[in-house]
């Protein structure tokens, strides 16, 4: 049985999932343990780790194993259409013979080979590091692949748990605790674990609250996969190339859209008060979050997401910058850049975005010239499949029209968010009107990165695009 740890603001949606599919939740934050109160969902060491990315978007998922890793990917997987999971080459846990590239302010830029890179903060090791030394390291921070951030490197290999994690290269027994490191050492003293030469414990948050023999079965798990990695390291010379050493664990991403979010809280809903637009508000910020959980407290009733309120609270208004961030099926983000909102109407959910372009070059599929002075108008719905972009010159003449097929629309705060699904429909200055990158879109499906149910989508929703434009 696997047994997955949750947190983050999709936590209860996600216990309650896994849940129903057979997996163990374990470790849960006393809110959740309050919500699920017929469950064990005690302390325990569990096979994976889900946890709500930095900017809110999605999960990332770190399982030991292959079979645990499969079973959570099954369930997240199962989302609706627009939710996208990628594997990542820079795993957690993930231990590479690494090559300093060059030095920034603040740490090291390494070479992992085949195209990766890593950050070494100077503060994660010991030695004075410069341009072409070579070292071990081990990845603390893996970096979902929508953000422009490098994951983090250390020179201390660790095998991270909830309750404990046990770092390598320590001459004691209790390497350090999150909390009481004096109750911790003694219960570590009395269970006297089975731990490899040179690795010692350090007792996390969770630890604190386990039961002794709940430590005791962590402490096993934890020295066994300790031993696994040390037999790995054993066999592996260290040499001045950089590739991987062992990768122990397996790290997925998972990006959530807006329909995923909407099946989240239905989800929730079964368990707790879930107001509709749960988990899109609380995906915006920090602030928007606190709001969702006291309007629930106060059982406030809505019939739909409320996007006027939520846009008067909390952004974008009128005359703020906002940015347009354009996701890619293969999981990069490419920014398009910031805009003034011109126009926002809570009655069609819908704001419009003007940006002055910069000249060179050509506007995709329209094969006109790209000037200083031309504008940008796009408007933006929320939900919608589609956006439309009108480009003018300086003068005001439409240089044409690009209509962007996409996972529905989500307005943030501070971004407009999407993952394009590159078919799309261009109408000319002339009025003339097509459907273009049908073999882009065909070339990600047999690539594995976009579902045949989702590319069926985007073509149909291009094709009724195409036909209301022509009219």
């Amino acid at each position: 049985m696997t047994r997955v740890r949750v947190r983050g603001i999709y936590a209860t949606a996600l216990t309650q999932l896994l849940r129903n599919a057979g997996l163990d939740v374990v470790a849960a934050s006393p809110p959740i343990r309050a919500r699920f109160p017929d469950a064990d969902l005690g302390a325990a060491e569990p096979h994976a780790d889900i946890r709500m990315t930095p900017d809110r978007q999605g999960v990332g998922i770190t399982a030991h194993g292959d079979d645990h890793a499969r079973a959570v990917r099954a369930v997240v997987a199962d989302l609706p259409r627009d939710t996208f999971v990628w594997p990542d080459p820079v795993p957690r846990g993930a231990v590479f013979d690494a090559a300093v590239d060059h030095t920034v302010g603040g740490g090291a830029i390494l070479d992992l080979g085949d195209d990766r890179e890593a950050y070494l903060p100077f503060g994660a090791v010991d030695d004075h590091v410069t341009d072409g030394d070579t070292l071990r390291v081990a990845i603390r921070d893996p970096a979902p692949p929508w953000h422009d951030d490098r994951p983090r490197a250390t020179a201390t290999i660790t095998v991270s748990g909830a309750l404990a994690s046990l770092d390598r290269g320590v001459d004691a027994l209790v390497a350090g605790a999150a909390t009481d490191r004096a109750e911790l050492a003694r219960a570590t003293e009395l269970l006297d674990p089975d731990i490899p030469d040179n690795w010692g414990v350090y007792w996390e948050y969770d630890g604190a609250d386990a039961s002794l023999d709940a430590r005791g079965t962590a402490l096993d798990t934890l020295a066994a996969r300790a031993d696994r990695l040390e037999a790995t390291l054993a066999d592996a010379d260290g040499g001045d190339t950089p590739g991987l050493v062992a990768a122990p664990d397996t790290t997925l991403w998972a990006w959530f859209g807006r329909e995923t979010r909407c099946a989240l809280d239905d989800h929730r809903r079964t368990v707790a008060a879930t107001m509709p637009g749960h988990h899109r508000i609380k995906a915006g910020s920090d602030a928007a979050s606190d709001a969702v959980d006291f309007a629930e407290a106060l059982g406030a009733s809505v019939d739909e997401f409320p996007f006027g309120a939520v846009t008067d609270q909390f952004g974008p208004s009128v005359g703020a910058s906002i940015e347009i961030q354009h996701g890619k099926p293969d999981g990069a983000l490419i920014s398009l850049g910031r805009g003034e909102v011109t126009d926002r109407s809570a009655e069609n959910a819908r704001i419009t975005v003007e940006r002055e372009m910069t000249g060179g070059g050509t506007y995709d599929a329209l094969g006109v010239a790209r000037e200083a002075g031309d504008t940008a108008t796009t408007r933006f719905t929320e939900g919608n499949w589609w956006y439309p972009t009108v480009y003018r010159s300086e003068d005001g003449e439409r240089k044409g029209t690009y209509l962007n097929v996409c996972t529905p629309v989500e307005v943030f705060p501070d971004a407009v968010r999407y993952v394009d699904l590159h078919v799309d429909v261009i109408k000319h200055a002339d009025g003339a009107v097509e459907i273009v990158d049908r073999e882009e879109l065909q070339d990600c499906v047999a690539d594995g990165l976009v579902s045949e149910e989702l590319a069926e989508k985007a073509l149909s929703v291009a094709e009724r695009v195409q036909s209301a434009v022509a009219e």
